[in-house]
């Protein structure tokens, strides 16, 4: 998977190395993990903390390199918790979750890789900042919050074209002056990379469909 990564990368008009691979790993057992990291993977993403909570102490103990991703929603009762384990948040997507991550970064020292998620179709169901108010919020993030945003993410509606999404994501990053982009998963990893993703997650071309959710 990662050479594919890396052609794409490159057929795009960018170095092989410029995106990184999350391999998501949620639903999936620890010994499913053990054998990516075997094969050289290093970068992951869970959905819950619990579940990360479970696998990957353990895991970091002989893969010290181990790169950590949570990808999914997070409750701000649960920060306290992220924040120690993960090396990235992709899904910072209101006003309260900023503020707890900001005293918990404050109070540790311990500053994971922050992305603001993006609701870029407006789906009711969806987590994620509006797009007209992404700028606003990341502006907020940092001055009320003292926090260190990174880039965008988000994840499109799944009955429309995907690039129209991964476009609008890029134009806001731009806007916002982030330099990275969490977009991409198994089926649209190569057109998220062509309009600028710096971060892709795949899950069921790496380990296969999950068997639990």
């Amino acid at each position: 998977m990662r050479g594919r990564v890396e052609k794409a990368a490159e057929a795009a008009g960018r170095a092989a190395d410029s995106v990184n691979l999350i391999a998501v790993s949620k639903g999936h057992p620890i010994e499913a993990v053990r054998a990516a990291l075997a094969a050289g993977q290093r970068s992951f993403g869970e959905n819950r903390v619990q579940e990360a909570k479970s696998k990957f102490p353990e895991l970091r103990a002989s893969a010290p390199d181990l790169e950590l991703h949570l990808i999914g929603p997070l409750q701000t009762n649960k920060a306290r918790e992220a924040v120690a384990l993960f090396d990235a948040i992709h899904s910072v997507d209101r006003a309260n979750l900023a503020e707890t991550l900001g005293h918990e970064i404050a109070r540790t020292g311990r500053a994971p890789k922050l992305f603001v998620q993006v609701n870029t179709g407006e789906e009711p169901q969806k987590a994620g900042v509006a797009p007209r108010e992404t700028l606003a919020f990341v502006r907020q993030c940092g001055e009320a919050f003292g926090l260190k945003i990174a880039g965008l993410m988000c994840i499109p509606p799944e009955d429309e074209e995907p690039s129209l999404h991964f476009a609008l994501l890029l134009k806001l990053a731009r806007e916002a002056g982030l330099n990275e982009r969490s977009m991409g998963m198994s089926a649209d990893y190569e057109a998220a990379i062509r309009l600028g993703a710096t971060h892709v997650r795949v899950g069921t071309a790496i380990f296969g469909a999950r068997s639990n959710v």
